[in-house]
């Protein structure tokens, strides 16, 4: 793998240059990491805000690698069953009755072999066949248990699993690893000294400004400048939920849809539904007074 990422991406200049033509405008410190857990390789570890681009990062880098993005999706209770593989009961129930109508006689073993395998994320990545690296992410890994944890260091330090039924399955194409982490918890030093580490914070505001009219092209600089300066403004508020920068993208697309120019009181009364997805939230910002939020945009 390590010899298909030299190729792809020598140095860290052709890696930020092969993320940005993907829309992904990266610092150099996040490109510095991602370009470290391509050529160590070892996994990384993302943490930071929600909404500041962590999962973002993953899928560009599958891009720039040219392989599949394959994500886990943590939660309370995942499982290594569910992030590994399942039997596909359905179909052995199926194969012992077309045996039985055929008058076959079937082994426990013939029920059991990759014809009934249930690939899950983990595994799915682990059995991809390259010549180009899976990218695994491992999404909110926060969000799962110790015991979880404990199971993916296993996987972390081998890049193998042991399925009892067919025996040990060992990456020929060891994937790149990526985990997201919003730090609703802390992690296992255990699980953290396997990992490179990087923090992402919200994007400065010209880069900021960079990237809202990336995504939401033909919009005007202007525009673009007054609607990252009112949420740099929400931030410093004590509201549940800071906008990250999706949700700053569909404010700048809901402006531009209706034809909005200036940020006006007005236009940010109609759209602060794309914006800030807690009522008590919204009624904050309007008590404060929607002129505070967007009045100083236009001095920033």
């Amino acid at each position: 793998m390590s010899g298909f990422a030299e190729a792809r991406v020598p140095d860290t200049g052709s890696l930020r240059h092969a993320l940005d033509e993907r829309g992904y405008l990266a610092d150099p410190g996040l490109v510095t990491a991602l370009f470290l857990a391509l050529r160590l390789p070892q996994p990384l570890l993302l943490e930071g805000e929600s909404g500041v681009g962590k999962t973002e990062a993953a899928k560009a880098l599958a891009g720039v690698l040219g392989g599949p993005l394959v994500r886990l999706q943590c939660h309370d209770g995942l499982d290594a069953a569910e992030a590994l593989y399942e039997w596909n009961h359905a179909r052995q129930l199926l194969g012992i009755r077309l045996a039985e109508v055929r008058g076959e006689r079937l082994a426990e073993t013939d029920l059991f072999t990759e014809e009934y395998l249930l690939r899950r994320p983990v595994l799915t990545a682990l059995t991809h066949p390259g010549p180009e690296p899976a990218v695994l992410l491992i999404d909110e890994i926060d969000r799962a248990d110790d015991d979880f944890e404990a199971f993916l260091l296993e996987v972390l330090a081998e890049a193998a699993v042991t399925i009892p039924e067919i025996g040990t399955v060992r990456a020929l194409v060891p994937p790149v690893v990526v985990l997201t982490s919003n730090r609703t918890r802390d992690l296992h030093d255990a699980l953290k000294r396997r990992c490179l580490y990087h923090w992402i914070d919200y994007p400065e505001p010209e880069r900021l400004v960079r990237i809202v009219r990336r995504r939401v092209p033909g919009t005007s600089a202007g525009l673009a400048d007054e609607v990252s300066a009112a949420v740099r403004r929400l931030r410093t508020a004590e509201i549940q939920k800071s906008p990250g920068i999706a949700e700053t993208i569909d404010w700048l697309s809901a402006l531009a849809l209706l034809g909005v120019r200036r940020l006006e009181p007005e236009a940010a009364a109609a759209t602060l539904g794309t914006l800030l997805k807690y009522r008590e939230d919204q009624e904050l910002v309007r008590e404060r007074g929607l002129d505070w939020l967007v009045g100083s945009g236009r001095d920033s």
